[in-house]
Formats: structure tokens, sequence, C-alpha cells
């Protein structure tokens, strides 16, 4: 079970049982009974395994102490895996006996196990179910309703692994999951901030990198929350340690309940218990751990490594501190904020050669007068300085941790220091939006752990700061004061804005790319022969230019010299060597080798070839974890699908079967693999069931208005009244016309034809499916690695490759936005508008008719050009140009255009337009910044060429009847059905598409159209909106005269907009020169 059908069962749970369960505590009872299906397994795996036990002989399970046999099975279980279970209370067999299991067998079965814990265990198991057994009477009002909502919850955690195999922490995932979908509140006042698996890691890499050189490791978490930071770091420490029972873990935690959740999390991730040492306590009121025996009893016990994320700025009790050992050398924090105590508190806990991660929030950088205070947080931050005990700060993103905005970091601390300087990080502007939230990626967490290991100054990013710079500042911290990592604003060149050119300055704001691409700069850019600090654009094309240069060729082809052998190199680890791959140690090898062939590679960023790595490896692990544990067979198995369906009834979510899937070999690998054709013909009857949706709509959307009355739905006229149209569809019915019952014939012919087609569709799918699982079921280890290859490989290889395409596409942009930020000074601008102005000022003069009009035109040309055009009810317009006369027709717009009606059944175009009441008609990306349709299913697309008008029914402030645009994009693209596209003939398309950017159209429209089933949409007849009344001039030459005034217009409209935006940035110039 993966993390989303986890959650999906844990969020329909929550949902039907909220009026039971309050949903702060919902999770006690999902992470208790977890626990519980845990050690039950556990059990059952120990007897199969050990002791060769059988399904059949568990029922003789049961505490007989006088049965001999049964007593030392009793020992045996209670001193190897440290309890013991007898049959009836197994969670297996609480599931086979559903209707005799109540809420008095659970109390019963946990009453038993506090009793039947092995006395070595207590300290990992005592009171462990403490909460869950408060909690059952909460679960109902009475047994019956505790009986029912128990059921369901071991419904729900039935199929949850708990056998940890799977690649994630089961119980930390839930109980992040529960707190953050319905728990925001409660979880905030309890101050459970659940730490994301990604700083973890962080905190982890850097304690691992560390000690990577030692065979033993002791850690230490005095706030352990759900024990998330310890699992974490002693999975990465385990690239370096691979006997897992050399590291010991020792938490601490205050609250009963979080701190019963670390200890199941450290044992069911497979701890021993002599390796977990734990206690429920208050981390700062008692020191702890110490020494519980031995010459050394009663003294602080010192470990490796600490790591914790203690909770911001909590009140304490600092009263009497001041000979406190933790404290007395350092200074006491104030009683309001906690964090240097819990700091100092591991601090004192280090061994000399230990180190300490801890998130803390960025007050403790600078609060206090670290030179004046004689008490409180500067005194300790001036002491922690002085004492060099601080190796590094992390500024982490704003927003990554759930339920609090504050501002983190993360500062690694050590007892024994050879430099005194400190490291100085700010990593806030790495991460990934991940719904509200911010997320580090794993190439953030690599380059930061990289640059803690190398402690290398890198700017924006990183600095290493002397211990008297620090000194200098009064010992503030805080990261701005070292580390600049804001973005550049956006300068203007006053000169280059005035009079063009591009400043010589702004071309080496792109140095990296000239350094590697010495013969680039020269080829793009030529300097003014004026000798003056500008440059000229060289070439027409920037974009051709660029991918044709020797130097960015050459760079390409040693890029994938770099990579030749990558791809056999990962072969042979993974596939062909897959029963020897170690999770962690593989992932680091294999980075390693990335980061190799790219040493001294210029422009690509390591980091983000690594990312790749990291996104494709989990998916890599979870099948080769399958292939060691079931061997490579596994590759030839099938098995069945689930998905999640509400029911219909019910309302709830539930899984149900979806189908078969390959165990390890996805159904469209094989399928696109060895079944292209049966593909392409399952696929050419999905485009004619498009092409019959389509032909339908025509049909619909050409009835007259009586047709539609009798033969569409009366509540949506989006629909056909089927019954209807069936029944006078048959040839003995007489009750349509002749010309309708045509209608009804056709539409009921491709209803039939739709029908069959689905048959055909259904039938086919269930043969390509069955020739699937065959063909996984007989593939040849040869065939299943090329398969692997296919799977793994080459999406990896691909991801890397276009990391040095993204690096030209970057530069490709940041020239071209170079260009274009100068191409037009304010003195071009300025010439070009007088130019506007005075042809404007022609065009004006040979106008004729209205006195009052034409004075405002020759005013302001922007005034009554609207009266060039008849108004409503008028035959010739106000004013018109000379030598044009005799009044206007009316014609309708069927006669001058024709529906286009083309589809994109070959899938030629791929480009999906819009059509926008602001924007006119853009590419549907744009637009929308994401592609709204799918590329897969725009066969029965309107194909919509450049000059071609659209009708969007949509409607809005802008547009109250739906606009209707041109193309004039200068490529084809194509369009949903829902608009209606039409090309013009006969008529000069300029002035009509001035013409539909007036109102006087818009009547007609509300008259013959209605809103029908969408509000937001105009229903409106084909036949309808190709009988809309066009006002023409007869003559085409004036038709022409008018889209030039119009089109002069809108050229002075655009160049005053470019002239003001000129002197905007002429301010903004000026404002960053005249002040210091």
């Amino acid at each position: 079970m993966n993390k989303q059908q986890l959650a999906n069962r844990i969020w329909a749970s929550a949902n039907r049982m909220r009026s039971k369960i309050e949903a702060n505590e919902y999770k006690d009872y999902i992470l208790g009974l977890i626990f519980y299906k845990f050690l039950s397994d556990n059990e059952v795996s120990y007897l199969k395994n050990k002791n060769n036990w059988t399904d059949e002989d568990l029922p003789d399970l049961v505490e007989n102490y006088d049965d001999e046999e049964m007593v030392e099975m009793i020992d045996l279980c209670k001193n190897n895996i440290g309890y013991f279970i007898e049959y009836k209370n197994l969670f297996g067999t609480w599931l086979k006996s559903d209707g005799d299991f109540n809420v008095g067998n659970l109390s019963t079965a946990l009453n038993s196990f506090d009793r039947l814990v092995s006395p070595q265990y207590q300290g990992v198991y005592k009171d462990i179910f403490k909460t869950l057994q408060a909690g059952l009477s909460k679960l109902g009002t009475d047994a019956t309703a505790q009986t029912k909502a128990l059921k369901e919850l071991i419904k729900l955690i039935k199929d949850i692994p708990t056998d940890g195999s799977q690649d994630y922490d089961v119980l930390g995932y839930v109980y992040e999951y529960l707190i953050s979908n319905f728990a925001a509140n409660a979880g905030k006042k309890a101050g459970e901030f659940y730490t994301p698996h990604e700083v973890a890691i962080l905190m982890s890499e850097i304690v691992a990198e560390h000690h990577k050189n030692k065979t033993s490791l002791e850690i230490y978490d005095p706030t352990s929350g759900s024990g998330s930071l310890l699992i974490t770091i002693g999975k990465s420490i385990g690239k370096h340690i691979e006997d897992k029972n050399s590291v010991k873990y020792y938490a601490q935690e205050l609250k009963e309940n979080t701190y019963n959740l670390t200890r199941m999390n450290l044992v069911m991730r497979g701890i021993i218990p002599d390796n977990i040492d734990t206690r429920c306590a208050d981390s700062l009121d008692q020191d702890w751990p110490i020494f519980t025996e031995g010459a050394e009893i009663g003294k602080p016990l010192y470990v490796d490594a600490v790591v914790s994320n203690p909770p911001y700025s909590q009140e304490w009790s600092a009263n009497d501190r001041e000979l406190d050992p933790r404290f007395k050398e350092y200074g006491v924090a104030p009683k309001s904020k906690a964090d240097y105590a819990f700091l100092l508190h591991e601090l004192h806990h280090l061994k000399p050669d230990g180190i300490l991660t801890i998130v803390l929030p960025h007050g403790v950088l600078f609060r206090g007068d670290a030179l004046k205070d004689a008490d409180g947080e500067g005194k300790i931050r001036r002491n922690l300085i002085e004492r060099n005990n601080i190796d590094a700060i992390i500024g982490l993103p704003a927003n990554i941790f759930f339920g609090t905005g504050i501002p983190t970091l993360i500062m690694v601390l050590k007892q024994h220091r050879d430099n005194d300087d400190v490291l100085i990080i700010d990593a806030s502007k790495g991460f990934v939006k991940d719904g509200k939230s911010n997320k580090l990626r794993a190439c953030d967490v690599r380059r930061i752990a990289d640059c803690i290991r190398d402690r290398k100054t890198i700017e924006g990013f990183s600095r290493v700061v002397s211990r008297d710079e620090i000194r200098e500042n009064g010992y503030n911290l805080n990261i701005p004061r070292y580390v600049d990592s804001s973005e550049a604003t956006e300068q203007y060149d006053i000169y280059a804005t005035m009079f063009g050119g591009i400043p010589q300055s702004e071309i080496d704001g792109l140095s990296r790319y000239w350094d590697a691409l010495p013969s680039l700069r020269t080829q793009l850019f030529a300097n003014k022969a004026d000798g003056s600090p500008y440059a000229d654009v060289a070439v027409e094309d920037l974009t051709a230019t660029i991918e044709a240069n020797v130097d960015v060729v050459a760079l390409k082809a040693k890029f994938a010299d770099a990579f030749a052998n990558f791809k056999q190199m990962l072969h042979a680890r993974l596939i062909d060597g897959y029963d020897s791959v170690k999770d962690m140690a593989e992932m680091d090898a294999i980075s390693q080798d990335i980061f190799a062939r790219l040493h001294r590679m210029e422009l690509v960023d390591p980091y983000m070839a690594y990312q790749v790595l990291a996104d494709q490896w989990q998916s890599i692990m979870g099948d080769i974890e399958i292939l060691q544990t079931e061997g490579f067979d596994a590759v030839r198995m099938v098995e069945q699908a689930y998905k999640m369906k509400k029911d219909a009834k019910t309302g709830e979510e539930m899984e149900v079967p979806d189908g078969m899937k390959g165990r390890i070999m996805p159904f469209d690998l094989i399928q696109q693999t060895y079944f292209k054709a049966e593909l392409e013909a399952i696929t050419n009857l999905k485009h004619r069931q498009e092409d019959i949706a389509s032909e339908l709509d025509e049909i619909r959307e050409a009835l007259t208005e009586d047709e539609q009355v009798a033969y569409l739905e009366e509540d949506d006229n989006t629909k056909w009244n089927k019954k209807k149209v069936q029944a006078h569809a048959k040839p003995k019915c007489f009750e349509a016309e002749m010309a309708t019952k045509e209608k009804l014939v056709k539409v009921d012919g491709l209803w039939k034809e739709s029908t069959n087609l689905n048959k055909k569709i259904k039938a086919a799918a269930e043969k390509l499916e069955e020739e699937t699982i065959a063909k996984i079921g007989l593939l040849t280890d040869e065939e299943a690695k090329n398969l692997l290859q296919a799977k793994w490989i080459e999406p990896m290889f691909t991801g890397i490759m276009t990391t040095m395409n993204n690096e030209f596409i970057a530069l490709e942009s940041a020239t071209e936005t170079l260009a274009k930020k100068y191409a037009d000074s304010l003195n071009s601008i300025e010439e070009q508008l007088s130019n506007c102005n005075e042809y404007i000022e022609m065009l004006t003069s040979q106008l004729v008719g209205d006195k009052y009009t034409l004075f405002g035109l020759k005013r302001h040309p922007l005034s009554g050009f609207i009266h060039l055009l008849p108004q409503n009810g008028e035959s010739m317009p106000k004013v018109r140009f000379k030598g044009f006369e005799g009044e206007w027709s009316k014609v309708e717009l069927c006669t001058i255009s024709k529906k286009v009606t083309t589809r994109n059944t070959d899938m030629q175009y791929t480009t999906t337009l819009t059509n926008s009441a602001e924007h006119g008609i853009i590419d549907q990306l744009a637009f929308f910044d994401h592609q709204v349709s799918n590329n897969e299913n725009i066969s029965g697309y309107y194909v919509v060429e450049d000059g071609d008008f659209v009708y969007n029914p949509r409607i809005s402030t802008l547009a109250p009847v739906g606009p209707i645009n041109q193309s004039k994009i200068g490529y084809t693209g194509v369009m949903s059905p829902l608009y209606y596209v039409f090309r013009v003939d006969g008529v000069d398309t300029d002035y009509l598409s001035y013409y539909f950017k007036t109102t006087l159209w818009h009547q007609y429209l509300k008259d013959v159209g209605n809103s029908g089933a969408r509000f937001d949409r105009l229903a409106i007849t084909d036949n309808d909106f190709q009988r809309m009344p066009i006002s023409l001039p007869t003559n085409r030459e004036e038709q022409h005269a008018i889209a030039t005034f119009f089109r002069s217009l809108d050229r002075k409209i655009a160049l005053e907009t470019a002239r003001l935006d000129k002197l905007k940035q002429i301010k903004l110039a000026c404002l960053d020169k005249m002040f210091v």
C-alpha cells in the first residue's frame, strides 16, 4: 500500500467517524491499533519462521500454565520478542471472528499484553497502549456503539503494512497526515510540529557525514515527538554502519501519547529493544539521559549526536538554574523563551567529538544584547561563539513546517572544533511548492549537506564568517548580515532607454554563459562603432544562432560524451546486480558517479541532475525490493489492482477491484512495446467515438427552434430527449417532417454506431489485457531486463540530458529578453508616434459627415470613432470617408462565412488555443499557465487557421454575450468543439474583426440565445448564430479604409503605452542613480 492509498483509507474512515471521535484523538486510536497489528504480525512471523509453526498450529497458542509446552512457548516468545499474545488476542483472529468480536476483547487483550511483557523489555513496552486503553470509552455511548466504531477502525487498518518493507515511515506518515488534515488547531495548541521528512533527512545527512568513520553510534532526541528524526538518522547512518544494531537510540518526550508513539515507531522500524532507551518527562526539568548502573550511575550520559525540533519559544521554569551544570557556563534562557535552554541541554550531552543539529526560530540569532546583557539570550549567544560551539547556521525556506509560519533554521553545534569560524547558509530560496506549504527538494538537501561538508563560500548562498566579524557585529548572527540571497532588482540604463543599444554591463550579467562559450557573445552582440559601452543585436534569430554556435555544439557533445556509458553502468548496477543493491548506499554511489561525470562540466548544475535521480529512485527501489524479496520471477507476475470509489448509497470511499496490473511491469509499457498495432486500433475506435459526439453536437446546434423544443430536454437544451428521438426516427412513424426526420434518423444511427463501438472497444481492451497478461507471464529474462531498462533507466537518462537543454533554453530566453528590453528606445517610440499622429490626422481629414463628431475626431481621434459604423436602426454612419456614398447593407453572417468543421483527426496539430475576452486568440498554455486540454483527446477539436474567427459562448463582464475574435497568432492550432469557428470570404477581415469589437451585434445574440443549464454560457444554435445580421459598406474599399483607421488608432495606443513604460523605466533608473 503506497502513501496515497493509505491516505485515502484514513480520510475515508475519519469522515465516517467524525461524530464519534474528536479529530485530535482519532490519531491515537489509529496509531495504537496499527502498532498492535504489528506486534501480532511480528509474533506470528516469529513462530512461523523460527519455530516452524503453521496457521493450523496457531489456535494452540493459549495462556495455559498447566501445559508445559505452552509455558515453554510463552517464555520463548517473551525472551526473544519481549511479549506474548495468545491466539484469541491476535489481530488476525479478530478479523476471522468478526461477529463475536467486541470492545471488551480489545480491552482484555491490552491488559494481557501489559501483563505478559518480559521484565527486561518493560522500558520499551510498559503502558505503551495506555492512551488507546483510556480512550475506548469515547468510541461510543455504550459497548455496542464502541464495538461498531472499533470494528470500522480494524477494517481500515487490516491491510496497512507493518513489516517494515515499505519505503516510508508508516506511523510517522499517519501522524503527519492526521495532524495536517484535521487536527490543525489542536496540533498548534499542543506544539505538535511534526518535522518534515526532508528537514529530518538534512539533519540526518549532516550527522551521518560527521560520523561516517564510526562503527557504532548513540543518538538522542530530547523532544522526540513521533520519533521520525531518530528513525531518519538511523537510516542515513546506515550508509556507513552496516550493522543497524550498532546504533542506540535515546528519546525523551513530555506528552504521554506522543511518547508512546516514539516507542511504537522505533520498535516498528526493527530496532532491537536493547537499543531503545526512552523516558516520558520534561527534558528541561530534569537532566537526562544519565547512567543507570556502574561507577558513573546518576551522572550525565554523553552521546555521539543529538537531533531535535523542540517547541519554539516555549515558556519554561527558569528559576534557580544558574548552577545547573547544563547552563552555568553559558547562561540561563529567559523564562518566556526556552529555545536556548533546549540547545544547552542537548549540547551538555554531547561527547567531545559529537555533533548537534537543532531546529530553532530565527529569533535566537539576534534577540538580546550580547554586549550589555548580564544574562539571557544575548549572553548565551556570545558564550557559544567565544567557546567555539556554533559550527553552522542554515536558514530554511518559510512555511515548511505544518502548523507554524515561524521562520526556522537549523543550527549545527559541536563540543570541540579545530576552526573558529561559522558557516552561514541562506537556503530560504531552495524549495518547491507543495500545496499551501513549501518543501525542500532532494537537490536542496544535497546542496546544503555538501556545503556543510566542504565549508564553501558560495555567492548568494553561503559564507564562512570569521569570529572577529561576528564580534564586530555585536554577536548578532542574523543571516542577511552575512549572506545576501535577495534577487537583483531590474535595472534600466538611462542612455539605452532614451537612445537605444544594449548596455555592455547587462550583457556582462550573462558572464557564466560567455565563460563557457567564448565565441558566442561576439556572434550575438556587436559593439557600437562609436566606442560607447553599448552594443546592438548582431543577428536576426538569436535562438537559431545559439543552437548553431560551435561552442554550443561542442559543449553539447562534451555533455553527451560524459554520459556515453551511463545507461550501461546503471543497467549493470541496478538490473544485472539487483540482488546486491542497498538503498542508501546505492543511491549514494550513483549520485557520486553523476557528480564525477559533471566535474568541470560548464553550465549544468549537478544538483539538478541529482534531482532527476532522486525523483526516480523511490520507484526503482520499490521494484528492486520486490525482486530481492520474491526473486526475478516477480517480473512475470500480475496481481489485482484497486481503486478508491465512493459508495452510491452511503457516500463512503471504499477500495474496489480495478482490473489487473503487473507486479512490476506496467501494462502500458508492455503494450507500447509489444502491442502497438492493437493499441492503435483501439485509439482509432475511440477517435471515431469522439467524432460521433462532435457530429451529434453539430446536429443539435443546427436544430431549428421548434426542433429544439420537440427533441431536447426541457431543463437542459444541451441534452437530447432520447426516447422521443428514437420513437420519431422509426420508419413507420410520421410525426416529424421529412427534413426533421432525416436529422433524427441520423442521430439514431450515430447512437447505434456509438453503442457498437463501445462493445468493440470493450472487447478489444479485454483481449489486449489478456494478451498483455499472457505476455508478462512469458517474458524471457532478456526481455524483462530490456523492459526494466525502459522503465527505470531511460527516464533517468532523458531527465539528465534535459538539464543541459534547460540551460540553453534559459540562455535563449535571457538574450531575447535583453534584446526586447532596449529594442525600442524612447527616441524611436516618439518618432514613430509622431508619424502615426500625422497619418491619423491625414485619415481624419478625409472624413465627412456630422460636424460635431468630426470636430471631436479632429481634436482627439480616439473620441467618437464608433460613429464610423451605423448605430442601431441607422443605415449609414454619422461620418465616413470621402468618395463613399449610399446606404450600407445588412447581411447574415452565413452569406459571408462558413463554419469550420475540419477536425484534428490525424493529430497534426498539438497547440490548443483559447478565445479570451481580454487577450483574444492565444495559446491555452500561455493563458492558463498549464494545459487544460488533454493532448491525447484533441483529435475531435476544430482546426483553427490564422485569420479564422472564433466565437466563445462564455459570458463575462468584458464580453456579456461572449467574445468573437480573429486569430492573428501566425500559426494553426486547435480549439474545443464548444467554440464556433468560422472562415470569412468576400469581406475585409480586418473590418469584420473591428466590427466584432463593438456592441452592435450583442442585442441579436441576447434575443436568440439563452443561458440554458449553464448560466455562464450563452446557448445559441448554429442556425441562429449564422443568421446574425452584419452591417457592411457595399464597397470593399470603404471597409478597408475603416479598418485602416482603426489599425492606426491601435498603433497609437500601443505606442503611447510603450512611451509611458519607457518613462517609468527612466524614472526607476534616475532613482537608482540619484540616491546613495
